[in-house]
């Protein structure tokens, strides 16, 4: 594929675009460039509507808004979970929209990490997102045994992504769990999941993955690949707010194995306000939650779905890979010239949501960017990562953008500030 990258071609695809009518339906700062949205997606008009509509649940039912109204809230989770199901290939019964991407991970890493014999390792790898660490340290520690030891960590040659083969090295007859992101944070690569989790399988290792950084950018089909399960959250791609609860997929074949950290809202829901104090585990994927859902935290899911199940992720997937595939070329054909480094792999089937760029003096250009209206993600030391929303990105956005970057570049403009990260990059 072949750009021009004038603005008679971004007008162009803008009139082509079939999804660009869904821009009306979020709300976007005039005069700003936003390419955050694998951070943090932006307010969609149906989500603000959902929330205000469970808040009217609230003052107009009471406590009865747990059984009446539009969403009623006992079983708000399991109906937004079964549709998040077409997103990633599940079936309904295997997802569950709760608690938070490390609450969940704790939950099922209780549930499936399982020393025995001599499984009694982890495998990770040394580009993922700090947070899926410290769960999996905890979990060693936990069962009485020493991270340093038993967590294993596949490493990256070029500091940046993961070949299979590098992921194989971790793949021996001593680890009992395989914990992989979908998408590498750093770099933006995708990585091949249904390869991964047959090899893993072949060797006897469970394999979990997170998808935080593909959920709602990237189809996936998690029944057919027999990924044991997943967690994510949902406020990147999927625009549920800040913090908004986030899911998990357990595979139907583990369904029945007992939560490792047994919850109130895991029970049976027939027999949850019998108040027993034996635990009778609830169907599918509900019985692996913990606590009573954060229902305003959860609101906004249910509109941005309805945007999911209008659009389609298929079509979002198409429009995504040709935007990035945009902004990968632009730096090739313009910006590479002054010291900038495209880092995501280069084909459709290795590129997840966003384009990673790498630079000495990354941080400083972030600064510079957001100072004329453009709105990155900076990653310590020397990541700038840029992430068009299919949903709200437009073509004429991204020409506009990148034509201020080469500008920053060119004048050198980001040399005026200071190459330190805020407090939060």
């Amino acid at each position: 594929m072949s750009f021009k990258f004038d603005l008679e071609e971004a007008v162009r695809f803008d009139k082509m675009d079939e999804l660009a009518s869904f821009r009306d339906e979020f709300y976007i700062k005039e005069g700003q460039y936003y390419l955050d949205g694998n951070s943090l997606g932006l307010l969609s008009k149906k989500a603000e509507q959902a929330v205000m509509d469970l808040l009217t649940s609230w003052r107009d039912y009471g406590i009865e808004g747990w059984m009446e109204g539009d969403h009623p809230w006992f079983t708000l989770s399991e109906s937004l979970g079964d549709k998040t199901a077409p997103l990633i290939g599940a079936k309904a019964s295997e997802v569950i929209v709760t608690g938070s991407i490390t609450v969940n991970l704790h939950q099922m890493l209780s549930t499936f990490y399982k020393p025995e014999g001599k499984r009694t390792k982890i495998a990770a790898d040394e580009l993922n997102f700090p947070s899926d660490i410290y769960a999996l340290q905890s979990q060693i520690e936990l069962k009485g045994f020493n991270p340093d030891e038993q967590l294993i960590k596949a490493e990256s040659v070029n500091g940046t992504t993961l070949t299979i083969e590098e992921i194989d090295q971790v793949l021996t007859d001593e680890v009992a769990v395989l914990l992989l992101p979908s998408v590498l944070y750093r770099s933006g690569q995708l990585l091949p999941i249904k390869e991964i989790t047959k090899r893993a399988h072949e060797k006897g290792i469970l394999v979990g993955f997170d998808l935080a950084h593909s959920i709602g950018a990237v189809p996936h089909e998690l029944h057919e690949w027999e990924v044991d399960f997943a967690v994510w959250c949902n406020y990147k791609y999927m625009n549920n707010g800040p913090g908004g609860s986030g899911g998990l997929f357990i595979h139907e074949k583990h369904h029945g194995k007992l939560p490792g950290l047994k919850g109130w809202f895991g029970s049976d829901k027939n027999k949850q306000f019998d108040m027993a104090h034996t635990f009778t585990q609830g169907d599918g994927a509900g019985a692996y939650q913990i606590g009573t859902p954060n229902i305003f935290s959860t609101a906004p899911l249910i509109g941005s779905l309805e945007l999911f199940e209008k659009a389609g992720i298929e079509k979002l997937r198409e429009k995504s890979l040709h935007q990035t595939q945009y902004i990968a070329d632009f730096v090739e054909k313009e910006l590479i010239q002054f010291g900038m480094k495209k880092v995501t792999p280069s084909t459709d089937e290795e590129r997840g949501g966003h384009i990673a760029l790498q630079h000495d003096s990354a941080a400083s250009i972030c600064k510079a960017m957001k100072a004329r209206g453009i709105i990155p993600d900076f990653r310590a030391p020397d990541i700038i990562r840029l992430a068009p929303a299919a949903f709200y990105t437009s073509y004429q956005d991204l020409y506009e953008a990148m034509q201020i970057v080469k500008e920053i570049m060119e004048t050198e403009t980001y040399q005026s500030f200071s190459n330190e990260r805020n407090v939060i990059a």
